[in-house]
């Protein structure tokens, strides 16, 4: 639906952003027999951002990974087509951009995060240009497949981001698929691939480094550790790389460049009150463990936009929209939040074009394994692949939106 400039409603519970973390919520909640809830959502079309890992590698079509915003709504819940600008936790109101208004009972802010492609000198315009493409743009991953696929020869070069960051791994994932295209192809040694990743470890987890850097090695792939992407000229092709311990830079020439950009909370949450006072990055301050605003009691957040400690990933959103729901139920019927959030969060790592690297962990990089037999599972795997290709998006279009799983 689509308020009226200046029209006034009000909604039990209230959820910003009708992505992974919000719809699955809505689902949830309606469960749970929350019968007044509504999603702000301004586009018409939902993603599965997981799957353009594998648009961008060439294991998915583009059209698997998208839905019409109204068909993923779950049955009862409002969509209000419409985007927020600003909330007032005083008086219990969301703004939203066609000039209307939303007052609640409780809160949900779960927008998720923004690309900042401007926040690196020359990489929007690289990524406008015939040689750039990225698996965080759903638009951006087919270009990725079609550059990656088509190169025969040539230097390729890999970023990944720094700091907060949805699912930082996933910017690896098309590097593997494309080292195994371009082995299958008999082309992997004409290609110079380099990945720069902006920590001292390829990920952080002693036995998934292990696995990563097998992989790395056996496709020949050149890993810069502690570097972060500084500058690009995308005219004459080149990227400036900057050793974040040494403060070397080090420019190089490319045929391709596939990058992830920086990412932070959207930009109008950065001017509410609902980041901690004192900060810069604009997520909303939440208690950690119940995912509740220490200083707005009827404000919530869950997913890429909130300050949980976690690493941000769709299996983080999964488990926190259990708890938040759980906890709203709780308050509800007059009780103190009780639920808990483990800070647990997971990354698959498709290392080929049938294997999967399988990591589950804590907000310390330590295991945190959910399936009997991790260990196992942790090293490369084609079991791991079926499940992270096949069954889990299943699980996502039929189970996680309805807030069943």
């Amino acid at each position: 639906m689509n308020l009226a400039p200046g029209e006034q409603r009000h909604h039990e519970v209230l959820i910003i952003g009708g992505g992974n973390a919000g719809i699955s919520l809505a689902g949830r909640l309606r469960r749970y027999r929350f019968r007044d809830v509504a999603v702000v959502e301004p586009k018409s079309r939902h993603l599965y951002q997981p799957l353009f890992s594998h648009i961008a590698g060439g294991t998915a079509d583009a059209f698997e990974a998208v839905r019409l915003q109204s068909a993923v709504t779950p049955p009862g819940v409002t969509w209000i087509q419409d985007k927020a600008v600003d909330v007032s936790a005083d008086t219990h109101t969301v703004l939203l951009h066609s000039g209307s208004a939303v007052t609640y009972d409780h809160l949900v802010i779960c927008p998720g995060i923004q690309n900042d492609w401007t926040a690196v000198p020359g990489l929007k315009e690289a990524m406008e240009g015939p040689h750039g493409a990225s698996n965080y743009e759903y638009e951006l991953a087919p270009k990725a497949w079609d550059l990656l696929r088509t190169l025969t020869s040539g230097t390729v070069v890999f970023t990944q981001p720094p700091g907060p960051a949805s699912c930082a791994g996933a910017a690896q994932k098309p590097l593997y698929l494309a080292c195994d295209h371009w082995r299958r192809e008999g082309v992997l040694k004409d290609i110079r691939v380099i990945l720069a990743v902006p920590t001292p470890t390829i990920f952080g987890m002693e036995i998934i480094d292990e696995e990563l850097n097998r992989k790395t090695a056996e496709y020949g792939v050149e890993v810069r550790f502690s570097t972060e992407l500084a500058s690009v000229e995308p005219v004459g092709r080149t990227v400036e790389l900057v050793g974040t311990v040494t403060g070397v830079a080090e420019t190089v020439a490319y045929d391709v460049l596939h990058a992830v950009p920086p990412q932070s909370a959207p930009q109008w949450l950065k001017s509410t009150d609902l980041p901690a006072p004192g900060t810069t990055d604009g997520f909303v301050e939440v208690d950690p463990v119940i995912l509740r605003h220490p200083r707005f009691p009827r404000i919530w957040s869950l997913g890429d936009a909130a300050s949980t400690l976690n690493s941000k990933s769709g299996a983080a959103l999964r488990e926190q929209a259990t708890v938040l729901a759980k906890n709203l139920r709780a308050v509800r019927k007059g009780r103190k939040p009780g639920t808990e959030y483990n800070q647990y969060s997971a990354c698959p790592f498709v290392v080929s074009r049938n294997t999967v690297v399988f990591s589950e962990f804590d907000d310390k990089y330590d295991p945190m394994p959910t399936v009997p037999g991790w260990n196992d599972l942790a090293r490369e795997r084609r079991l791991t692949f079926i499940a992270e290709r096949v069954m889990l998006p299943w699980v996502y279009w039929n189970l996680i939106l309805r807030g069943r799983a």
